[in-house]
């Protein structure tokens, strides 16, 4: 099972939101590149960034910030956030990033993903994030009625390299992972499950990592403000998972 460092973008520096609220953000650090460097010293080989003014705006406003991270650090990059159209997916792949998560995209333009599926294989990630268990989207800002396992069901075979999966009740607040519906995610479906929100310590990996052995396909999960104000120590968290 892989970690994956969050780095959230807002207004060019690294923050963390309760439960996905623009208005109630924590600045961990003014320089995005400096905490990529940070994270790849630490023994992370890889990265989650999220352009969360451009999730809101509906295009790449941290552009900037992002590609300082690039410049900064060799370790592949998944990045979302203000990813609306195929012009923007290949603008981002051709600047380097490993692979993109698309998530109002996949409920508003499910053909479009799937085209991009299919001309970049292996690497476009559907973003599923769930207040109550049902898809929000526009940064979370729009919830409607359409489950998570329903939207990933509509993808089945289309070539998606992952499924994004956050629990938006959870993010940010060191609630613990919802480790039940992330499981039921990655057994609803053959797409692998990347676990996102809430992570507060070695234990949320622990558990994730039982649901692996017990056959849920969970690759990996993605951990933000626990490993920022030291809840989790990068050594253990990096063990765990490669017990996994």
């Amino acid at each position: 099972m892989k970690i994956y460092p969050a780095i959230d973008l807002k207004d060019g520096a690294c923050v963390r939101l309760r439960k996905g609220e623009m208005d109630d953000a924590t600045v961990f650090n003014d320089d995005p590149a400096a905490q990529a460097r940070a994270f790849a010293a630490a023994g992370f080989d890889r990265l989650h960034v999220v352009d969360l003014n451009g999730a809101f705006a509906g295009r790449p406003v941290n552009a900037a910030a992002v590609e300082a991270i690039l410049a900064a650090t060799a370790v592949p990059v998944q990045l979302g956030g203000g990813i609306r159209d195929l012009d923007t997916v290949a603008l981002w792949l051709d600047r380097g990033i490993a692979r993109v998560v698309l998530g109002t995209m996949a409920v508003k333009q499910p053909d479009l993903v799937r085209e991009a599926c299919a001309k970049w294989p292996g690497r476009i990630a559907l973003g599923i994030d769930a207040r109550g268990g049902r898809v929000a989207v526009e940064g979370w800002a729009q919830t409607g009625e359409l489950p998570a396992e329903e939207l990933a069901r509509r993808f089945e075979g289309a070539g998606a390299a992952a499924i994004v999966f956050t629990d938006i009740d959870r993010d940010g607040i060191l609630a613990g992972v919802n480790v039940a519906a992330t499981a039921a995610l990655a057994r609803a479906v053959s797409i692998p499950v990347i676990a996102s929100g809430g992570v507060a310590g070695v234990e949320d990996i622990v558990a994730l990592q039982a649901e692996v052995d017990a056959g849920a396909r969970i690759d990996g999960v993605i951990v933000g403000r626990a490993l920022y104000d030291g809840r989790i120590d990068p050594a253990a968290a990096l063990q765990a998972a490669a017990r996994c």
